[in-house]
């Protein structure tokens, strides 16, 4: 198993990176009611899954296995009793990694 840093700032963002070989591109989007969620485009954009809450402790990729991506994610904070990133501290005290096999 291998995890790689997807490098994220706390500003809204879209970018592409490689995963496993494919391309893709993340769109991370600070909401008030919900924090720090993203959405999973295949690298010509066309969507895959939206809105997905960045939280810790889980595979956020777990419940979509049925689409074969190869690929899992997982959210870890500096502070271990923080559960889900901060609006100012995405990529800075929080951190998503891509977790491949």
């Amino acid at each position: 198993m291998q995890a790689a840093e997807i490098p994220l700032t706390p500003d809204n963002q879209q970018f592409s990176i490689g995963i496993n070989g494919a391309s893709y591109s993340f769109k991370a989007i600070w909401r008030d009611d919900a924090g720090w969620v993203i959405d999973l485009m295949d690298g010509n954009g066309a969507g895959i899954i939206y809105g997905i809450p960045l939280v810790t402790g889980v595979n956020l990729m777990a419940q979509y296995n049925y689409l074969s991506l190869g690929f899992g994610l997982a959210v870890v904070c500096d502070d271990p009793l923080q559960d889900k990133p901060t609006k100012t501290g995405l990529g800075l005290t929080s951190h998503l990694y891509a977790i491949t096999e």
